[in-house]
């Protein structure tokens, strides 16, 4: 079969990219090994509970998703968060509300800063004293936990850091780069000298509906959306790509076809990425081969109403690893979003693994279950047990941006400009959230078109 365009990965970054190459004019086909398209993002409806096993918003902040639903037609279809938009955080076995006014904890309003109970009184002044450390002058690298202690101090990596920012990318606060993932920090401390200085000079009147956005029926109404925009006989689910042929170019599948192309995007794991292109580049296999990944599940529960004490008031909490609770963070999705639970009725989840405990999907669901319960039980108040219960597994789905990301990148692309027709995108690579694997592959897609066009 001759295309002008092989994608290999059907996830959220294959289909953007086929959504652009189809707008461009360019004829292509998806392989996708899975027997569904859309990767992490998966939405099911299970005895009246409408659950998100993987990702559940779109963050307004970051355009491309919502743009993307536009074009698509979807974006009325969009829902905010219900009020209150609160988040908590664990500490000492208490939950404590989460500073209004803050940019991932970063207080932007010194008043809530000061009545919050998250933090002590020392961690509170070795917060404030950000605003008297000297700026780093030089342009290497450094982890998230590095560049928060430095500013902030031990308490803010503890409570803020480990979970808001390491925390929602399943990785470890002391190796993931703050360069590759919150270059909008490491620019305002070059440039202010101050992020609390910068930011309550940049605050902004924050929006009445909140930053974030999903679909009645979940995230995979955009992934249905999207499939539904191209060529039926362009997606070939259960067909995994197996090698990829420099000349010409041309990718072997599992159902025995040569899918041939003028150009391949590659939107695989980078360690799937890493086989296919090991008998082109060996080197570039080596470098996308070194990108780390990460494994998590969820465990979504439902309760009787008047099972769980707690008032639920907000979106849900994140752990910090010191609290030790065998969970990172748990979403109250009832209460988050509008027609998760039918009347009386409460839905929430808890996330388990990460690179925190690396094992955690080592473990029988039940016994994941039963992780998740000891956790939310004493803290909720929860009694008796679950009235539905699920577990979803995404194995080495979560990409980890070290130490070091930006350079790495920058390897693979000069490899890559070596060898003609060939793209990579996804996760692995620029962009770890939906939004930014929507905006790189649909950037990817844009360059192969320039490219196809000379």
């Amino acid at each position: 079969m001759t295309v002008d365009v092989v994608v290999v990965g059907g996830g959220i970054a294959g289909l953007s990219a086929a959504f652009e190459l189809q707008k461009r004019g360019l004829s292509f086909v998806v392989l996708e090994r899975a027997p569904r398209a859309g990767g992490v993002i998966i939405s099911e409806t299970v005895g009246g509970f409408m659950i998100d096993g993987g990702p559940d918003a779109l963050l307004t902040q970051k355009p491309e998703g919502i743009a993307l639903c536009e074009e698509l037609g979807i974006a009325n279809r969009l829902v905010p968060t219900k009020p209150p938009r609160l988040a908590y955080i664990q500490r000492g076995g208490r939950l404590h509300a989460l500073p209004a006014n803050s940019v991932l904890g970063i207080p932007t309003r010194f008043g809530p800063f000061i009545r919050t109970s998250l933090f002590t009184w020392a961690g509170k002044m070795r917060m404030a004293a950000e605003l008297f450390v000297p700026p780093r002058r030089d342009e290497a690298d450094e982890s998230i936990g590095s560049f928060m202690r430095r500013r902030f101090g031990d308490e803010a990596v503890d409570y803020l850091a480990e979970q808001l920012l390491a925390g929602i990318h399943a990785g470890d606060v002391d190796r993931l780069s703050i360069r590759a993932l919150f270059p909008r920090f490491v620019e305002t401390e070059r440039r202010h000298g101050s992020l609390l200085r910068a930011f309550r000079r940049q605050r902004t009147a924050a929006s009445a509906d909140g930053v974030f956005r999903s679909f009645p029926n979940g995230l995979t109404e955009l992934v249905d959306a999207l499939t539904k925009a191209l060529p039926a006989h362009a997606l070939r689910l259960g067909v995994a790509a197996q090698g990829i042929s420099p000349s010409p170019r041309s990718v072997e599948a599992s159902d025995g076809t040569r899918y041939s192309g003028r150009a391949v995007i590659v939107t695989s794991p980078a360690y799937v990425t890493a086989d296919l292109v090991r008998g082109i580049d060996a080197e570039l296999a080596r470098l996308c081969g070194s990108i780390g990944y990460a494994s998590s599940g969820t465990v979504a529960l439902a309760f009787p109403r008047g099972a769980v004490a707690h008032p639920l008031n907000g979106s849900g909490f994140v752990v910090p690893r010191v609290e030790r609770t065998g969970i990172m963070a748990a979403s109250w999705l009832s209460s988050k979003w509008p027609h998760r639970a039918p009347d009386g009725q409460v839905l929430m989840r808890a996330f388990v693994g990460g690179a925190r405990d690396p094992g955690a999907l080592d473990k029988r669901d039940d016994e994941l279950v039963a992780t998740a319960m000891a956790a939310l039980g004493p803290l909720l108040g929860i009694t008796g047990e679950p009235s539905l219960a699920r577990v979803y597994r995404f194995e080495r789905k979560s990409a980890q941006h070290n130490v070091g990301h930006l350079d790495r990148m920058a390897a693979i692309d000069a490899r890559l400009a070596a060898i003609p027709g060939l793209f990579v995108t996804g996760s692995g690579f620029r962009g770890v959230g939906i939004p930014d694997c929507v905006a790189d592959a649909r950037a990817t897609a844009r360059k192969v078109s320039e490219c196809l066009s000379r």
